[in-house]
C-alpha cells in the first residue's frame, strides 16, 4: 500500500472524518495535492477499506465489524457469495508476524462452502509448523486462508486457535496443562517445533477459533514443448 493511503486510512481509523475538502485531508498528512489525496482516497475506496459519501464530505473505515452489519443489513443484495475480511496473516511458525485488525481485502466465498457461518473473519497462513493440523479435513498449508470465528474465544484443548502473544499472531493446538496450571501452544508439523508456553498473566489473548481452511489452489504446472 503506498505511504499516502497508509496515512490517509490511519487518520479515518482515527474517527469518521467529515465536512472536510481534499486540502484540509492533505494538510493533516502533509500531501499539498488535493488532486494526489483524491487518487489515493479512490484507490482505498476501491480495495473496499474505506466509504466515501461524496455529498457530505465523509470518509469512514472500514472495519470487519462495520462490513459484516453491512452485508447483514436489511437492504443488503442477497447473493451466494459471502465478502469474508482479509485482516492480514498469521506466522504458523514462532510468534513473528504483527497482529494488527486492518483489512487488507476481502475473500468472495460461496456460502455453501462457508456452510452459512457468520461473524467470521479470513487470516493468510504462513510457515508449516502447522502442515500436519487438521481443520474439518483440511490440512493448514503455507498460503491458505483460514477461516477465524470471533465468537468462539473460550478454546477447548485440542482446538486450532489464533491467538496473539505480544502483539504477535500466530496459529497453534490450544492445549490446557490443569495439572501445571498453564497453557500449551502446540505446533502439528513436520518439523520438530517446540511448543510455547504461557502463564495466565503474560500478554496474551485468543482472538478467535479456526473453524476452515480455505485451500490455496495448485494450479498444474505446464510441460515444455521439446
Amino acid at each position: 500500500m503506498h505511504h499516502t493511503q497508509e496515512k490517509l486510512l490511519a487518520l479515518a481509523r482515527e474517527g469518521t472524518l467529515t465536512g472536510l475538502t481534499l486540502r484540509e485531508l492533505g494538510s493533516r498528512i502533509g500531501e499539498p495535492s488535493p488532486q494526489k489525496i483524491k487518487h489515493h482516497l479512490a484507490a482505498l475506496e476501491r480495495r473496499g477499506l474505506v466509504e466515501i459519501d461524496k455529498a457530505t464530505k465523509t470518509v469512514r473505515a472500514v472495519t470487519p465489524a462495520s462490513a459484516a452489519k453491512k452485508a447483514r443489513s436489511p437492504g443488503a443484495v442477497l447473493s451466494p457469495l459471502v465478502v469474508v475480511p482479509i485482516v492480514g496473516t498469521a506466522d504458523c511458525g514462532p510468534a513473528t508476524i504483527f497482529a494488527n485488525e486492518n483489512i487488507e481485502g476481502y475473500l468472495r466465498v460461496s456460502d455453501r462452502i462457508l456452510k452459512k457461518r457468520r461473524n467470521i473473519f479470513a487470516v493468510r497462513a504462513q510457515g508449516i509448523s502447522m502442515n500436519r493440523a487438521t481443520v474439518d479435513g483440511q490440512r493448514i498449508e503455507d498460503g491458505d486462508y483460514l477461516i477465524i470465528d470471533a465468537d468462539d474465544r473460550s478454546p477447548k484443548s485440542g482446538d486450532i486457535v489464533l491467538s496473539v502473544i505480544d502483539e504477535m499472531a500466530n496459529i497453534k493446538k490450544f492445549l490446557w496443562d490443569e495439572d501445571n496450571g498453564q497453557i500449551v501452544l502446540v505446533s502439528e508439523s513436520t518439523k520438530d517445533i517446540p511448543p510455547i508456553f504461557i502463564h495466565e498473566d503474560d500478554s496474551f489473548m485468543i482472538n478467535g477459533k479456526v473453524v476452515q481452511v480455505i485451500k490455496k489452489p495448485k494450479f498444474p504446472v505446464a510441460r515444455k514443448r521439446g
